[in-house]
């Protein structure tokens, strides 16, 4: 009876357990370097899901390189089919995933491009076996993208930058400093 019981927990909690089937899907939009919409599923069932690609942090639209961050990642995978590979769920609700864009991981191509860092707090970045790393070693050394400048500043640090200048000076009702 208890070895029944013990088998029947481990049936209802093995699909929790595994992880997510990839799901093939057309991206239908480029937030930023690291962040896409896809839309998924089948005729007259599509689901629009936002996508954080693992791994790596990318610059804000409004920071330095963000703007050419995104247009890579654009050139990569906009309007193209991609295969999401589901790792997580962040803060805000999207979708933490592998992404592929015509064979292409979507995160390494950003990376050794020089257009993402890789994003160190990152689980998934250190199972990859240090790759990630390497490539961007690899950027860094060879000045590609952001790494043309002498200290580009990560997005992890421009964001707490930034939450510091707000609480300093405080915000208008438009959204704009004071001064």
């Amino acid at each position: 009876m208890r070895f029944r019981s013990s088998l029947l927990l481990v049936l209802f909690f093995l699909p929790l357990l595994a992880p997510a089937a990839p799901r093939n899907c057309l991206i239908v939009g480029v937030t930023d370097g690291d962040t896409l919409t896809a839309r998924c599923g089948r005729i007259g069932a599509y689901e629009q899901v936002k996508v954080r690609i693992a791994a790596i942090d990318a610059p804000e639209k409004k920071q330095p390189y963000g703007q050419r961050s995104r247009q890579a990642l654009s050139r990569l995978c906009y309007a193209e089919k991609a295969v999401i590979t589901e790792r997580d769920t962040d803060r805000y609700g999207r979708t933490v995933a592998d992404v592929s864009c015509n064979g292409e991981d979507a995160g390494s191509r950003m990376v050794s491009g020089g257009w993402a860092w890789v994003y160190d707090y990152d689980k998934i970045a250190t199972k990859r076996g240090g790759g990630l790393f390497r490539l961007q070693d690899r950027a860094r050394a060879e000045h590609l993208g952001l790494w043309a400048d002498s200290k580009p500043e990560p997005p992890w640090d421009w964001r707490k930058n930034q939450r510091h200048r707000e609480s300093r000076w405080g915000k208008t009702r438009w959204g704009e400093g004071l001064f």
